[in-house]
């Protein structure tokens, strides 16, 4: 098992993911459990909350983070083009704010909230972005527990 390191408290994670394409975004969430099991981090120290949408994700993030219950927190997301130009302003929107509560807070907000350049309700995309999500909650799992190891030994050289 290709393990990183975990202290004895164990960091409690959040994930906030978005009910719109809720069979897409939720492989993300599946693969980022998976893989932070994969990895040692124990199941019942991470909790999971659903929103509307992409935009609802960042208020969220920002009362988890200031809630001191959580050391991290990974938002779940699919902006796609409806035909009306404002995807590009959601995505943005969502990611600048979600930036801010990670700078604001100092707890670590990892971003699965994706924003394809075309995106289509046809079984090839869907099965194409299902697939996508779920390699990149793996990779947030990684970068989750990368980033709070890290951050541990930053805290040790202030200490």
């Amino acid at each position: 098992m290709n393990q990183l390191s975990t202290s004895a408290s164990t960091p409690r994670i959040a994930v906030v993911s978005a009910s719109w394409h809720a069979e897409i975004v939720g492989q993300a969430r599946q693969s980022l459990r998976a893989e932070l099991e994969r990895l040692g981090h124990p199941p019942d120290q991470v909790d999971e909350f659903e929103v509307p949408g992409a935009f609802e994700i960042p208020l969220h993030a920002q009362r988890l983070a200031r809630s001191s219950r959580y050391q991290a927190i990974v938002a779940c997301g699919l902006v796609v083009n409806g035909g009306i130009y404002r995807h590009d302003f959601v995505a943005a929107a969502v990611i600048d704010a979600l930036m801010r509560v990670q700078l604001d807070t100092e707890v670590p907000v990892f971003s699965v909230v994706l924003t394809p350049l075309n995106f289509h309700e046809h079984e090839e995309h869907q099965r194409y972005f299902r697939k996508h999500f779920v390699k990149k909650g793996q990779e947030a799992a990684q970068a989750c527990l990368k980033t709070l190891n890290a951050l541990r030994r930053l805290d040790s050289l202030s200490a």
